[in-house]
């Protein structure tokens, strides 16, 4: 799993930079709109607390978090649909992208698009999933046996050391139980959301397999109705200097 918390780290710094531009706020506002869907209120909606503590994690403000609430009640948010493309990229790397759109024409294309200008091809449904676990992770200040053996105790199914912190992996149904759990221990959590992690790494070693793939995740961010992406490499951080 080491690939994709590498990645997961590289998103989180992304995110800060694309944040500044408010780039990042139209993606999150789609999913708190399509995770609203499945009730309004957070306490009973998980995903809708995660949507929402995702958003404000990147200062989105909470003028922009009521207005993706709300679409629910216009009915607007009807019209978005979830949409999970598959696709490989340079060096053979496995790259899921899950979409939030409200146009599929528009969206298809350009996924497509991003994928084919920087030498990965789009793939048919199955070919690339199959390499992935659908997941919690929690990344929580701290690290050592003690967090290991607290996180654990809560359900946990593996726990990793990365630069002081702890990311903790659970069973997809075990998020909610697990990261309450953990706050409730006086763990102070900064992320925490379903994902797909990899069963298989491939190991990128050369800088211009690593220049073309970051280009990619770089065109697919870029699209708007691009929630979020999952990947199998892993690349060494020297390379990506």
């Amino acid at each position: 799993m080491s690939g994709h918390s590498k990645w997961s780290t590289i998103k989180r710094q992304k995110g800060a930079k694309d944040a500044a531009r408010g780039a990042v706020f139209t993606k999150l506002g789609n999913a708190i709109a399509m995770a609203a869907r499945g009730g309004l209120d957070p306490d009973t909606n998980f995903s809708l607390r995660l949507a929402i503590d995702k958003a404000k994690a990147a200062n989105m403000p909470s003028a922009n978090i009521q207005r993706a609430l709300d679409r629910i009640k216009d009915k607007s948010a009807a019209q978005l649909v979830e949409i999970l493309y598959e696709g490989y990229g340079p060096g053979g790397v496995a790259i899921l992208v899950e979409c939030a759109t409200d146009n599929l024409n528009r969206t298809y294309p350009e996924v497509k698009l991003a994928f084919s200008k920087h030498g990965g091809n789009i793939a048919e449904k199955g070919a690339v999933a199959f390499q992935f676990e659908h997941k919690g992770m929690i990344r929580v200040k701290g690290a050592g046996d003690d967090v290991m053996m607290q996180a654990l105790e809560a359900g946990a199914d593996d726990v990793q050391d990365e630069d002081g912190e702890s990311v903790i992996y659970t069973v997809a149904t075990d998020l909610a139980k697990v990261r309450d759990a953990l706050k409730d221990a006086g763990m102070e959590i900064t992320e925490a959301e379903l994902t797909y992690v990899p069963t298989t790494t491939v190991e990128v070693s050369d800088g211009a397999t690593a220049g073309k793939i970051m280009r990619l995740m770089d065109a697919l961010d870029d699209c708007d109705d691009v929630v979020n992406t999952h990947v199998n490499f892993d690349i060494p951080e020297a390379l990506l200097v």
